[in-house]
C-alpha cells in the first residue's frame, strides 16, 4: 500500500488537486469530494503505470501541517 499527501485547492468555480510526491499527477472536480475521488483514481493509474514500466514508485516525502498564529 502507498500513501501520498494530496493538496486540494479552490480553483475558480471548481477544485484542483495534486500530490507533491507525484509530479504531473493531478485531478479536478466540481466539489471537494469529487476531486478527492478523481485524485484517488489518478494516483492509482499513475502508480500502476510506473509499476508496468518497471519504474520505482516514489516514497512519500511530503508533510503538511497547519500553523496557528
Amino acid at each position: 500500500m502507498y500513501r501520498f499527501l494530496v493538496v486540494i485547492e479552490k480553483a475558480g468555480d471548481n477544485y484542483s488537486a495534486y500530490s507533491p510526491d507525484l509530479p504531473g499527477c493531478v485531478a479536478t472536480g466540481a466539489t471537494i469530494e469529487e476531486t478527492e475521488r478523481n485524485m484517488h483514481e489518478a494516483i492509482q493509474m499513475h502508480v500502476q503505470g510506473l509499476l508496468e514500466d518497471n519504474l520505482p514508485v516514489p516514497q512519500s516525502q511530503s508533510y503538511a501541517e497547519y500553523i496557528a498564529v
